[in-house]
């Protein structure tokens, strides 16, 4: 067999994100990140200034911190694709507002550093790295990552006032003082679906995130195989398991709006690198995603749940590829 044709029957082999579209990496990252500026426009128009500088600093410490190990280890400099750039910005979205300027520099070292490049860099990563930076500030610093400050719509004011997430009030006194301090059902479903309510940077606004998902999807940059069944398995559970006055009594509403559904759900679970490839293998994902997530809201000491269960759902991703292995065309079972 000449060149030409032991050529033409070769294939490339390559380590994820495996991508199956025209779209280059760097392209599909950038749109991920201009998806998300409605989202930081609210939490700037809520938080002012402060949520801007950690949003800026973590985005300038992400892409410094990549730079710097590929200069020294002498690799190709790769920041122009995008991925830090994201991974800064998710990590600041995840941020509350009011934390110091050490916080974002130590989360994207660890994102950056830790979790993606010294475990081969893009691609390699069995971590969502922004997700991974915020669990490692969590647990370093859980005071100031659990100060939330209240929204106020004006971006001169400086001064922050602490407040408690709905789902805070929710855990620490109960439905009925989350319904107390809203008003009515009505009143709170609007505040969450605006954005003025207390929360990370880039978790309030409940429509902005809509907006850029329904952007991805209409791009086609990602499907509704995880979303969906991580956000209808959490609002299932909610509804049956949520309630005070037995099963079926839940406010799966509520649980959907609230702290990083919406962000996890859409761009943070459907992470090419850290999810699953095969669609049957993504909605197992997606529901995983949810089941945990409800499991440590409403069992777990933690109001909050999105962020540990996508990533030990991370954990199981390679296994999920496995066991739904793709049929390959041309073979023949043997009798």
């Amino acid at each position: 067999m000449d060149k030409e044709n032991n050529h033409s029957k070769s294939f490339i082999v390559s380590v994820s994100p495996h991508i199956r579209s025209d779209e280059s990496t760097g392209r599909i990252m950038w749109s991920v990140s201009a998806s998300l500026l409605p989202a930081v426009i609210m939490g700037a128009y809520y938080f002012g200034p402060r949520a801007i500088f950690a949003l800026a600093l973590c985005i300038v410490s992400s892409v410094f911190f990549e730079f710097l190990y590929l200069k020294i280890l002498k690799k190709d400099i790769t920041i122009n694709d995008g991925s830090a750039f994201l991974t800064g910005l998710l990590l600041g979205m995840n941020l509350p507002a009011s934390v110091p300027f050490y916080i974002p520099v130590a989360g994207s070292f660890f994102a950056i550093i830790i979790t993606k490049q010294l475990f081969g860099g893009l691609g390699y990563n069995i971590f969502n790295p922004a997700l991974i930076g915020r669990a490692f500030l969590l647990v370093s610093f859980p005071k100031l990552m659990t100060a939330w400050t209240e929204p106020s719509p004006a971006f001169i004011k400086i001064d922050a006032i602490t407040t408690a997430t709905p789902l805070g009030i929710l855990k620490e006194e109960g439905y009925t003082k989350l319904i107390e301090i809203f008003g009515d059902k009505a009143n709170l479903y609007s505040h969450l679906l605006y954005g003025n309510r207390a929360g990370c940077i880039g978790e309030t606004s409940a429509i902005a995130l809509l907006l850029g998902a329904a952007f991805l999807f209409y791009r086609r940059y990602i499907t509704w195989h995880i979303p969906l069944t991580f956000i209808g398995t959490a609002a299932l559970i909610a509804w049956i398991f949520g309630g005070n006055s037995g099963l079926f009594s839940g406010d799966p509403l509520l649980h959907i709006l609230s702290g990083g559904m919406m962000l996890g759900a859409f761009f943070m679970a459907t992470d090419y690198v850290t999810s699953p490839s095969m669609k049957s293998g993504q909605v197992l994902f997606g529901i995983g995603c949810g089941f945990l997530t409800m499991l440590i809201r409403l069992k777990g000491g933690y109001p909050e749940g999105v962020m540990f269960a996508i990533l030990i759902m991370n954990c199981f991703s390679p296994l999920i590829d496995r066991g739904f292995k793709s049929k390959i065309f041309g073979a023949v079972k043997k009798k």
